[in-house]
């Protein structure tokens, strides 16, 4: 979706896919509501896909350089002394806070494959809160609505 000037409104749309779904629990006696989020679409799915060809193309048009990248992002990635889950945790966050939205796809899919929990990236989003400020108050949630995507339903 874009507007007449070119400008790509998808990561707007979010907020327009979301459902709401309320299940009632009973527990011990009490009743409790809690809420479900269902997306009707894979927007991050989607991002990381948009970028499959352009990325080839650029990747065969600089190969040399293309592999540089790609061996740095390898090892900056690779376990030591920090986790891989740590580090595209911090990854997330900065694609947060610089305001990507392929960043965000890339890092939330790596930190869901790594075996990050919601409660790690929640937490590493709310850095990203406290650095980046009112813009990262708009990108986290994307960055959680995009963990979730790829995470798939929790376990339970």
């Amino acid at each position: 979706m874009y507007t007449p000037t070119g400008m790509d409104l998808r990561p707007y749309r979010s907020s327009l896919r979301r459902e709401k779904l309320h299940q009632s629990h009973h527990d011990t006696g009490n009743h409790a509501m809690s809420t479900t989020t269902v997306e009707s679409s894979n927007h991050y799915h989607e991002v990381a896909a948009d970028l499959r060809l352009p990325t080839r193309e650029l990747r065969k048009a600089i190969p040399d350089t293309w592999a540089g990248f790609a061996q740095l992002h390898q090892s900056a990635m690779a376990e030591g002394a920090l986790p891989t889950k740590v580090k595209e945790l911090m990854a997330l966050v900065v694609g947060v806070v610089k305001h990507c939205d392929g960043c965000v796809a890339y890092h939330a899919r790596g930190a869901a494959a790594a075996g990050a929990t919601e409660a790690e990236v929640v937490e590493a989003l709310g850095v990203a809160l406290l650095m980046e400020g009112g813009p990262a108050s708009v990108w986290a949630p994307r960055a959680l609505e995009a963990f979730r995507e790829f995470a798939g339903p929790p376990a339970g």
